[in-house]
């Protein structure tokens, strides 16, 4: 007993009840431990440690820049624009802590105060339907956007208490709050402060004033009910400003008379209507763009097109593709008008809310300078115009004069108050308008950069708003004679030259027991005898293509052209008249191969891709280039990447073609680029119907290619050809991108090409004394591979053998296909 200690003394000497009591008290406590141990470590278990935090890196949209470096567009499904923390000015931070978080610099992520009053509403509202106040510390709504999602029930705000303290640990306050600004959801498909800086007020937030500042600190709690666009919205919003404003008064943050004069101050946002509804530049190219992104990298991930944050280095040239929308449109606009006024767009009911019915309409009016408008009213020879800001103008007979499709009068007579259509205002006039019509006719163009790829500009119709399809990239179309240079670089290739002579004549081909004889002829009917191959390209000559095809063999000419990246043909001659499809981007890319002598490539939409952090993650030019990263250039001969990429076509045989491609322009169906006075070649292209018409060419820099056709297939007149509506497009593009001053550069000849004089007409050598200050217009220099140039010799002949213009058929172009099929 004496052992006993003094502990086990006063336990003997307490009643048992009180022992009893003790024990249960203690395992009831452990117990309680046990139980906030588990749930803690259950509601933690599936939580990110701190090591997973500290990688976090926001979903962040990618961004396409142009040739020029400079930002283009933008690929989100949440738009953002990150932010640091030093970019971020003390007011707008300074607003934000005073609407969400007034203790967000002391509290350790977890505001006492708040959370008690949150549990309290809470217990309050069980069972009524009610959603209580949240009570959320800025880190707790970090914690809950982040990584939580905004499930309502008791675990999921355990978690983010939980979560919430992890962050404090974890992440510096500065940290903290960069990512809350940069995350939040505030309206107008804005996350984070910069991108709403933008959407509402168009310029970055160090540019924002004190009302502006709290105003975006409003947006948080519930940004559709601050919608300024609204008469509601922008009253609710003004009063929960000048809350905050208050707020920032009492937190220390302005002086009185500076929050009066904050709260004085009117709310200016930008139009959202416009926003959403004004036509961008460029859209069918940045919408290829980000369709080709999302096959290579996918939408979500690391790499995601809409989550990556990448950047894209882009090649669209923004004067370029300004230039195309404008040459392609006019075109479209210049066929559709000789059709005559086909009726009203739209119409809507007038009276209160016209205005707002019009903006809904959203009209693709295609220029910039062309607006929607509704006939208000009408008397005598004067209509009265409404306009989607609800302002008024009118337009008189005059002004009104196309001719109605299928009747007689004109449009004048046809249009009645509700009617919707575009107009354009008059020169050197602020009220009055003259009628426009869109075009039912589409069509696609695209310039290529001829020594890289690059696509400098794509056009796919003639407003995105009218019709996402991209007719440059989707639409497969016969490209009728302007598929004729292949077909006569598959015969150089086998073995003929410029200067053979082919036999212009009918031409009949035994196909078989089952389709019998098949007779290919001119539109005309008449034919011009023996000619010399370039004759034949240049003037589009049908049934010379068609006997060079046989001659050369059909295999080798649709070998030939799958190689070019054309399309995969069967050998049928018809394939050599254009009766097989492509696209536009396809055949452009094409021609520019062959001006670039031949070499392999594929259209190029953007040349280098960076993840967020810079590091590039891919490169189009895959080309070696020794000594290009060097530290230091010292006046040092520049290096100069090597060209792997293989040969599709022999480098002689693309000259020899693009040589005779310019006389297709100087003498040939393309003569409307002419007057351009530079190298160039070109070809033009009609198909059955015809149904579409084509051009394609340029200069040793660029190509350009276009077509115009309807989406359904249909005549499009018998005055429709290649040479009179396509070309004069291709014309006005490069007349506008191409400065008189620009030198003009000639094509450059590749090695193991002779030139020699011949007559274009008769392929025979010419000598003899040569006109110093005349044009013979019968001789010219030819390009022959070595050992091929024509043998015989003639004098020079004073007078072409042949008249100018006779038997040339310019518009052989558009002669009906001799297709196999009875396809005529």
């Amino acid at each position: 007993m004496a052992d006993m200690t003094d502990s086990e003394d006063r336990r003997r000497r307490l009643p048992r009840w009180a022992r009893r009591m003790l024990i249960t008290f203690g395992a009831l406590f452990a117990l309680g431990v046990a139980i906030l141990a588990g749930g803690y470590f259950y509601l933690a278990s599936d939580l990110p440690d701190t090591a997973q935090l500290a990688e976090y890196e926001p979903p962040l949209p990618s961004h396409l820049r142009d040739v020029n470096g400079e930002p283009f567009a933008t690929f989100a499904r949440e738009r953002r624009i990150y932010a640091t923390y030093d970019d971020l000015p003390a007011e707008l931070i300074a607003a934000f802590i005073s609407a969400e978080d007034k203790t967000f610099f002391v509290h350790g992520g977890v505001d006492i105060t708040g959370f008690t009053n949150a549990v309290f509403d809470y217990v309050s509202k069980m069972g009524s339907g009610e959603r209580a106040v949240g009570g959320s510390t800025i880190t707790q709504q970090v914690a809950k956007n982040l990584l939580l999602g905004d499930e309502y029930s008791v675990t999921r705000k355990l978690k983010e208490i939980i979560l919430a303290m992890r962050i404090e640990r974890t992440f510096s306050k500065e940290r903290i709050l960069e990512l809350y600004l940069n995350q939040i959801f505030l309206g107008r498909n804005a996350y984070g402060v910069q991108a709403a800086s933008f959407a509402y007020f168009d310029k970055p937030v160090t540019e924002l004033t004190t009302p502006e500042s709290a105003f975006l600190a409003v947006l948080p709690k519930a940004p559709s009910n601050y919608n300024p666009s609204t008469e509601t919205g922008r009253r609710l919003a003004l009063a929960r400003r000048n809350y905050v404003l208050r707020e920032m008064e009492r937190n220390g943050y302005l002086s009185s008379a500076q929050r009066q004069a904050a709260a004085n101050a009117p709310l200016d946002t930008i139009d959202r209507r416009q926003q959403l509804t004004q036509r961008s530049l460029g859209a069918y190219y940045t919408e290829a763009v980000r369709r080709d992104l999302i096959d290579r990298y996918g939408e979500e991930g690391p790499h995601g097109v809409y989550t990556g944050g990448l950047w894209i280095r882009g090649t669209i040239d923004p004067a370029m593709q300004a230039a195309a929308e404008t040459a392609l449109r006019d075109a479209l606009v210049r066929y559709d008008r000789g059709r005559g006024w086909r009726g009203a767009t739209d119409t809507i009911e007038l009276g209160e809310g016209w205005a707002e019915r019009l903006r809904d309409l959203n009209l693709p009016v295609g220029y910039d300078d062309w607006v929607a408008a509704v006939a208000l009213s009408k008397s005598g020879g004067t209509i009265t115009l409404g306009f989607e800001n609800g302002t008024e103008g009118t337009m008189s007979r005059g002004d009104a004069d196309l001719a109605v499709r299928g009747a007689g009068g004109t449009a004048f007579s046809e249009i009645t108050p509700g009617d919707v259509f575009p107009v354009k205002l008059n020169d050197n006039s602020e009220t009055t308008y003259k009628l426009r019509q869109i075009p039912e006719v589409g069509g696609g163009m695209v310039v290529q950069e001829i020594s890289t790829g690059r696509v400098f500009a794509m056009v796919g119709g003639f407003d995105t708003r009218r019709s996402q399809y991209n007719r440059a990239t989707q639409a497969k179309r016969q490209p009728g004679s302007a598929i004729k240079p292949f077909v006569y670089a598959a015969a150089l290739e086998n073995g003929f030259t410029p200067a053979s002579i082919v036999l212009d004549a009918p031409y009949c081909v035994y196909q078989g027991a089952g389709l019998g004889q098949k007779c290919f002829r001119n539109f005309s009917g008449r034919s011009a005898g023996a000619q010399t191959m370039r004759w034949g390209l240049e003037q589009s000559r049908n049934l010379m293509t068609v006997r060079l095809a046989y001659q050369t063999g059909m295999e080798n000419v649709v070998g030939l052209i799958k190689d070019m990246g054309i399309g995969d043909y069967q050998p049928y001659l018809a394939m050599s008249l254009g009766a097989g499809e492509t696209t536009v981007l396809d055949l452009v890319n094409a021609y520019a191969m062959m001006a670039n002598g031949g070499k392999r490539q594929r259209p190029v939409l953007y040349d280098l891709i960076q993840d967020r952090h810079g590091n590039t993650i891919y490169r189009a030019d895959g080309r070696n280039c020794q000594g290009c990263n060097v530290p230091r250039y010292e006046g040092q001969a520049m290096p100069t990447p090597g060209d792997n990429r293989p040969q599709a076509m022999d480098a002689r045989t693309a000259y020899q073609v693009i040589h005779m491609l310019e006389g297709v322009v100087q003498r040939g169906t393309a003569t409307a680029l002419r007057r351009l006075e530079r190298p160039m070649f070109g070809k033009t292209g009609t198909t059955n119907g015809p149904t579409n018409v084509w051009f394609v060419g340029g200069t040793q820099d660029l190509v350009a290619g276009l077509y115009l056709g309807f989406d359904e297939p249909q005549n499009m007149g018998y005055y429709a050809q290649g040479g009179t509506l396509a070309a004069p497009a291709a014309r006005q593009f490069f007349e506008a991108v191409i400065p008189e001053d620009v030198p003009k550069k000639p094509f450059i000849i590749p090695d193991g090409v002779r030139m020699v004089r011949i007559d274009r007409r008769s392929g025979k050598k010419v000598y003899g004394s040569w006109p110093t200050d005349g044009y013979t217009p019968s001789v010219i220099w030819e390009a022959f591979k070595p050992e091929s140039e024509p043998r015989r010799q003639i004098a020079q002949q004073q007078n072409d053998p042949f008249v100018e213009g006779q038997e040339r058929e310019v518009r052989s172009d558009s002669d009906f296909l001799q297709q196999q099929g009875g396809i005529y």
